[in-house]
């Protein structure tokens, strides 16, 4: 007679409160968002009527959204690549024992703690092409011989943008990186030294693998947070000059809050939220599926 493995119920209704309590605050505005998205929608958020797929119709043939797609992938990528880049080894030298660690980490850790609307202010009347303290350190250097106008064209002000994306965002992603650092097993890296490996070795065979969990937490974290980050382009271009700069969710908050389409906005904020939640589950499942044929892998050299 077989046995029946019995699923313990004690945690599962443990835990059930705290799963209805987060499915409710997720939930609810998500099943909000899809029924607004297919109503007709006045400028000052009445409903006006059901249209069913009309607003992802519209969507859809609209240039502008093709474009702040592609403009949003290339956002995204851009400024998570660079962040990770730049975050790891920041994160390695932070974490060796040195004079004046603490106070490099407190330094390194400071634009975390401003907001982001505000760094983004402070970054647009530096970049001003008049009296911006860019162009006017470039000339006392005599880098430049006259003032660059940085955000009056739209290839030039995206690339700032990405820029000071990446910036902003090495804070966060240099702390996830030094709490992986931090748990890392010692007897490792000195059986390593021990046996002459060199630096760069050391960071290639041992730091990197066991890095991988804490890089695919960043990098789940960063894309979300990137790809739903208003404050930079809104702040410094508004999405201009000619909507160059635009990505989708400085798109959707003109159509919603300067143009009144809230149906339409609602449509391409039900898109985003289906673009990054088929990311999250592909890469999860791409991440689980390369730790298991790894595992397969150890025990077919260990047979």
């Amino acid at each position: 007679m077989k046995s029946r493995t019995r699923i313990p119920t004690t945690p599962l209704l443990m835990i059930l409160p705290s799963f209805l309590l987060a499915m409710s605050i997720i939930g609810y505005p998500i099943l909000d968002l899809a029924w607004t998205s297919m109503q007709e929608v006045s400028r000052f958020g009445k409903m006006m009527g059901f249209v069913g797929l009309v607003n992802f119709a519209e969507v859809f043939r609209d240039p502008l959204f093709y474009s702040s797609l592609v403009r949003t992938v290339i956002w995204t990528v851009a400024v998570v690549g660079g962040t990770l880049i730049i975050s790891l080894p920041i994160a390695i030298m932070l974490n060796d024992d040195f004079h004046g660690r603490g106070l490099a980490r407190v330094i390194v850790m400071l634009p975390w703690a401003i907001s982001l609307t505000m760094t983004a202010v402070l970054w647009r009347w530096s970049l001003n092409g008049r009296a911006g303290l860019i162009n006017a350190t470039l000339m006392d250097f005599h880098i430049i011989s006259e003032p660059i106008e940085w955000l009056a064209t739209a290839p030039l002000a995206f690339t700032v943008e990405i820029l000071v994306g990446i910036l902003v965002s090495i804070p966060f992603t240099t702390t996830i990186f030094l709490g992986g650092l931090s748990s890392l097993p010692q007897d490792s890296y000195e059986a390593a030294v021990v046996d002459g490996a060199k630096p760069w070795e050391l960071f290639r065979y041992i730091t990197l693998p066991l890095m991988k969990p804490f890089i695919n937490i960043a990098i789940v974290l960063n894309v979300i947070y990137v790809f739903n980050s208003l404050p930079i382009i809104w702040v410094m271009t508004e999405g201009g000059p000619a909507n160059g700069t635009d990505i989708l969710v400085t798109y959707l908050y003109k159509l919603a809050f300067r143009f009144g389409q809230l149906g339409k906005a609602s449509a391409i904020s039900l898109i985003m939220f289906s673009v990054l939640f088929v990311f999250t589950i592909a890469y999860v499942l791409m991440v689980m599926r390369q730790e298991h044929d790894s595992a397969d892998e150890e025990v077919k050299h260990d047979a």
